[in-house]
């Protein structure tokens, strides 16, 4: 499966350079969630998840699920994730970093979830021609896309398993010139 991807515009960028947003998003990936749910599972004041989340639903990445009865009968507005957010290529010219934003939203999970949670690791150098390097973060896109439609396919099937996150980072090592200075 090829997930078609697409450039982010500024203002998308914009919304994703947050790394609470990010958080925000994911969670509302797993299931719908309030603005009190939000603001409970991530340890921040419901008016700070409130502005995130209105940031979030201009930009598209959420939009309002069924409103609810909750437990106290008040009715209760939840949000889900749209999905676009895993269909966009955030490019560092927009001047706010997603990139970072990610990593930091990937530090405070792996904190939140404990040492324990982590199920693998690694790093390494790669020197490869760029063809090479190309052609193997193709394929690992692939890879990627394909493991993500086929938990969407779970999803839909109404099927129930952990949740894992994962983050692949690829990037030019420092003090290298660019692959087309060489």
């Amino acid at each position: 499966m090829n997930v078609e991807r697409r450039p982010a515009t500024p203002a998308e960028a914009k919304a994703l350079a947050h790394p609470l947003r990010q958080r925000i998003i994911r969670l509302c990936t797993l299931g719908d969630r309030t603005n009190q749910q939000l603001a409970a599972e991530l340890d921040r004041d419901p008016a700070t998840i409130l502005y995130h989340v209105r940031k979030l639903v201009d930009a598209g990445f959420l939009a309002p699920a069924e409103v609810r009865t909750g437990a106290s009968g008040a009715l209760e507005k939840p949000y889900h994730s749209t999905g676009r957010s895993w269909q966009l290529d955030v490019e560092p010219h927009h001047g706010d970093d997603a990139s970072f934003a990610m990593l930091d939203a990937v530090r405070e999970e792996l904190a939140a979830a404990g040492p324990e949670a982590l199920q693998t690791s690694s790093r390494f150098v790669l020197r490869l021609p760029e063809e090479e390097l190309q052609a193997w973060l193709r394929d690992l896109q692939a890879q990627i896309d394909a493991m993500v439609e086929r938990t969407r396919l779970l999803a839909a099937d109404g099927a129930q398993h952990p949740a894992h996150a994962a983050l692949v980072v690829v990037h030019r090592m420092p003090n290298q010139p660019p692959d087309d200075a060489r």
